[in-house]
């Protein structure tokens, strides 16, 4: 969750790691720090800061020359944001400089042994447990001092390690959390994600759990926390350092939300078998035979990929006719589930490596169950855990909140319900049906997209609203329920999503003009059950925002958007919704794309 970069070469190192903060600065930002030292220093230079990226840049040194360095932005998991709690943390004899991401479940009991034994901790978190365990280790290397230290860890990291002895090198490793070694000509990086090293290197190297790296200017290794050797080959990033910027765009959310046309192309390129009205989805590793067994899909998410998975779930019934359901990983992982083998388990995370749904995919694979990934980010660890699975294309995606990725992971669903149905019972007539409506999606797209200004006047009659509702039945719940969070997230206004059918059952308590209600009406067949809620909601004064394929004479306004086939209309119908939210929070003066207290990727429980 929250960002490490680190730097080993001869170039002058804090320019480099600020920038890399800078980069990395959706991952969490509310304190940030960095250390440095060369081969020439007698010592490690430190410099930390309570808030964001540049009130650090403002307190180094305009001397802070070094060759070698680590840095860190820190989103809060023990202590609150301060001077003293941001990372790095520095041994008592200023040796040993530690930056971590992750959890140390055990590290109350570690930090009493060690106030037993007269350690003084200057701040509240669990990583400077670390640091004094690493500078008391007796071991001759700084390999071995790190690896003596985690075998007493339990939890979670992602680790950066310097030690004023070994001014030569950089330790790491990662057990939980993201670590990526970039690969350079005579230099060496390290950082929690590729968005901090793609202007210097697109040459990566991406630690398993388990594993540790040393870097060295001219070389590294990699080895197991156990001491064995492994081998290690650099892969090339798809993505280039212009991917990272807002090309002109005054928030990362506008330009992501405006990408989504050419970002649903891509993500359908190259797939689409018209002969056979299906799609090839090569990295599945399913044959025919293996989908024709499958009698149950379980699709396992997190936050907005949860609601992916549940209307990846409606598409998987509609057109595959097999059974499918979501659920938070975050508690399946925890209530001990049946594990069916003839049941394909779907993980889906946008950075392929949100902790709940990694966890929840090592527990399957254990329990010997066939899991699938749908993931953004080539080569993160749901995609090498998994046994098979589809990429999402997507492209990077800065701001905190989801929207492209959402919107190609629904699509993404798409392909293997259309994939699986072909296998199975949907007629050739049927998947072409559905292969022309995918086709239609990015000029559809378009078409929403350029109704923003009539959406941002919207957004400027609901910002006073305290609270609202959002309503929508069986394919459109999901899209009420993303909706509703995106909202939560960037506006901080109190939202809730309900099935339509539901409102009778407790929620019509809350109707009144002051609490708008947002419906999503699909031309489909529930299209007169949905009416009917809007009627309930009228005859108790409620403010009602549609979201239809035509003017709904219920609702105070409408945003109208275009048909597709009704398995597909969910997919344009989050589009403008994402918009309202954008605007809505952009009248009250949010951080659109860095909302308080979220961060991008959860790499902890």
């Amino acid at each position: 969750m929250c960002g490490i970069v680190g730097y080993i070469g001869k170039r002058d190192v804090a320019p480099l790691l600020l920038e890399g903060l800078q980069r990395l600065e959706y991952r969490g930002y509310d304190s940030a720090g960095i250390v440095i030292t060369s081969p020439k220093s007698t010592g490690l230079k430190m410099v930390k800061a309570k808030g964001r990226v540049r009130d650090l840049e403002a307190r180094v040194p305009k001397r802070f020359a070094g060759t070698t360095g680590i840095a860190h932005t820190r989103w809060a998991t023990h202590g609150a944001p301060s001077d003293e709690n941001a990372h790095p943390h520095l041994s008592a004899d200023n040796k040993v400089a530690i930056v971590h991401n992750g959890i140390i479940d055990n590290a109350s009991e570690l930090r009493a042994k060690l106030v037993a034994d007269g350690v003084v901790f200057l701040s509240e978190t669990d990583t400077e447990v670390l640091t004094h365990l690493i500078a008391r280790s007796q071991a001759e290397t700084l390999e071995e001092k790190v690896r003596q230290t985690l075998k007493l860890i339990e939890g979670t990291y992602g680790i950066a390690v310097m030690h004023a002895d070994f001014a030569d090198r950089i330790v790491v490793a990662r057990n939980g959390s993201p670590v990526v070694l970039g690969i350079g000509e005579k230099e060496m990086f390290v950082a929690s994600d590729v968005a901090a090293l793609v202007a210097h290197t697109r040459q990566v190297v991406t630690l398993d759990d388990g594993e540790m790296a040393t870097l060295k200017a001219d070389d590294f290794r990699t080895y197991t926390t156990e001491g064995s050797t492994t081998t290690a080959t650099p892969t090339t990033v798809e993505w280039e350092a212009e991917s990272y910027d807002m090309g002109g765009h005054d928030t990362y959310m506008h330009k992501e939300i405006s990408e989504q046309p050419e970002a649903v192309d891509r993500v359908l390129r190259g797939r689409i078998d018209d002969r056979f009205s299906t799609v090839h989805l090569g990295g599945l590793n399913l044959d025919a035979r293996e989908a024709r067994g499958i009698r149950r899909v379980k699709i396992l998410g997190c936050g907005t990929s949860y609601h992916a998975g549940l209307i990846g779930a409606g598409l998987i019934e509609s057109l595959a006719r097999i059974p499918a359901d979501a659920e938070p990983a975050s508690e399946f992982r925890y209530r001990n589930p049946v594990v069916d083998p003839d049941t394909l388990y779907v993980a889906v995370s946008q950075s392929g490596e949100t902790y709940d749904v990694l966890a929840a995919v090592q527990e399957l694979k254990r329990k010997g169950a066939r899991v699938l990934g749908v993931v953004n980010v080539v080569g993160s660890a749901i995609a090498r855990e998994a046994d098979g699975g589809t990429y999402v294309h997507a492209g990077p995606e800065v701001c905190v909140v989801s929207t492209k990725c959402f919107t190609n992971t629904v699509v993404a669903f798409a392909l293997l319900a259309l994939h699986l149905g072909r296998i199975r019972d949907l007629s050739v007539s049927d998947g072409k049906r559905i292969i022309e409506g995918l086709r239609k999606l990015p000029g559809q797209i378009s078409e929403i997209l350029e109704t923003e200004d009539e959406i941002k006047k919207l957004a400027a009659e609901y910002a006073d609203a305290k609270s609202m509702m959002f309503i929508g039945r069986v394919r459109g719940y999901p899209v009420a329920l993303e909706a509703s969070l995106k909202l939560k997230e960037i506006s901080y206004i109190h939202a809730e999503a309900y099935p339509a059918s539901e409102l009778k059952h407790g929620p019509l308590a809350l109707i009144e003009p002051a609490l708008p209600t947002v419906a999503i009406v699909p031309n489909d067949d529930l299209l007169e059950k949905n009416r009917a809620a809007l009627e309930e909601i009228k005859a108790r004064s409620g403010r009602i925002l549609a979201v239809a394929h035509r003017e709904q004479e219920k609702a105070d306004h409408t945003i109208v958007v275009p048909k597709n086939e009704d398995e597909l209309d969910p997919i344009l119908m989050g589009i403008p919704l994402q918009l309202l939210a954008y605007h809505m929070a952009l009248a009250l003066g949010r951080d659109i794309d860095k909302p308080r207290n979220l961060a991008k990727s959860v790499t902890v429980e």
